[in-house]
């Protein structure tokens, strides 16, 4: 391409400067152009690099808001199945009476020490009475899990009044309110399912079969009896971690109903603590609870928080720190059974450790003496052993 500069151009007739003018006018266009589309290239290449980073952005915040809302007590997407076991499954073959019941609305099928210790403890207190501990995971079948892997499961087994058994859903939800709310929700975007499907079972074996509800972190230090009974976690709240009716009681159909009309399932407590509470109030006709500590109110017994809260669930550590015998022998000389507080727990993962002295420790020994024999010396051994051969 011809370019001429302004110094070549002199003595040049006036008709050819203008026509050169021209020509190097429309090659400085060309050239601009020319930027101008590479520029207008590069802005586009920058957008679709701009949205990309966007994108990667509100996935990364995505993955981060559902990591933190997820329980730390599931594994990932194991806890967010709904039902195993086809709803014909009969639990009344399995409930021979009315007793003490658990539950594990999880898929695992070795449960913690606690649970066990839970279980066992309720199994000795009260010789005189069934101990169901309802799995969800279960299939029916002990020898489907070896000894090797499910150590705790055979040591809830060898208990001669203790069932364990497999939990149908389905079943147990038909014909009550609860049916077309497990038929509706997604445990996928549920912020606390294993908890809020706990919450509805518990209601719903109590309307079943009747009996005892407790929670696998409530050790047993009474025998428990069969009768109507709420406890108070405080002055002005019940909690449904331990719970006793008889089969069809309208306050638990009152509390399936309540349970799907007001349902929150993402606010923790509403469907447990909260929902016996307001139930409780409207049964009552009053709204305080505090004034019927240790009274009936329409054939329902109101227990202190005592008999199984006497440590509050913002004193929960208390569990895990040194006690002396005689505090201990004092402090929960009427206390039926103590809720440990687990799911505070979850976070810190405290352990029960042999020697230890604490408070824990003193229940495990003296309440569960087999779990803590299996469990918890027999861990602590085995990784005392493994610290040596490292070492």
């Amino acid at each position: 391409m011809l370019v001429c500069s302004d110094r070549q151009l002199k003595g040049t007739p006036a008709g050819t400067l203008e026509y050169l003018g021209k020509i190097r006018t429309v090659t400085q266009t060309v050239f601009l152009e020319k930027e101008t589309f590479e520029e207008k290239s590069q802005l586009k290449v920058m957008k679709k690099l701009q949205k990309v980073l966007l994108a990667l952005l509100v996935l990364l915040v995505f993955i981060i808001y559902f990591l933190q809302h997820v329980s730390l007590s599931c594994y990932f997407l194991t806890c967010y199945s709904k039902d195993e076991f086809p709803s014909d499954l009969d639990e009344t073959n399995i409930m021979k009476a009315p007793g003490i019941m658990f539950v594990e609305t999880t898929d695992t099928v070795e449960p913690s020490a606690l649970a066990v210790c839970s279980v066992e403890s309720a199994s000795l207190r009260n010789p005189d009475k069934h101990v169901y501990y309802f799995l969800k995971g279960f299939s029916g079948e002990l020898s489907h899990y070896p000894r090797s892997r499910h150590k705790a499961i055979h040591v809830l087994a060898s208990l001669k009044n203790v069932t364990i058994s497999p939990l149908s859903l389905k079943a147990l939800f038909q014909e009550t309110p609860l049916s077309s709310w497990y038929e509706q929700v997604n445990p996928f975007w549920e912020k606390y399912w294993i908890h809020v499907l706990s919450d509805a079972c518990r209601i719903a074996l109590l309307w079943n079969y009747g009996g005892i509800y407790l929670d696998t972190d409530i050790i047993s230090l009474k025998p428990l009896a069969f009768q109507n009974f709420i406890c108070a976690e405080g002055y002005e709240a019940a909690n449904g971690a331990a719970l006793g009716f008889e089969k069809h009681h309208q306050f638990i159909w009152d509390c399936m109903e309540d349970y799907v009309r007001n349902y929150d399932g993402g606010t923790w407590g509403s469907q447990g603590p909260a929902l016996v509470s307001r139930v409780l109030k409207r049964w009552c006709q009053s709204n305080e609870l505090g004034p019927f500590f240790n009274l009936e109110c329409k054939g329902i017994s109101y227990l202190p928080p005592k008999h199984f809260y006497p440590i509050s669930y913002t004193n929960w550590e208390s569990y895990f720190q040194h006690w002396r015998k005689s505090d201990i022998k004092s402090f929960f000389a009427e206390t039926k059974g103590v809720h440990v507080w687990n799911y505070k727990n979850v976070g810190q993962q405290k352990q029960v450790t042999s020697g230890s002295g604490t408070l824990i420790e003193y229940f495990f020994s003296k309440y569960c003496p087999t779990t803590y024999k299996s469990l918890v010396k027999g861990a602590n051994q085995g990784q005392h052993f493994q610290e040596l051969l490292e070492d």
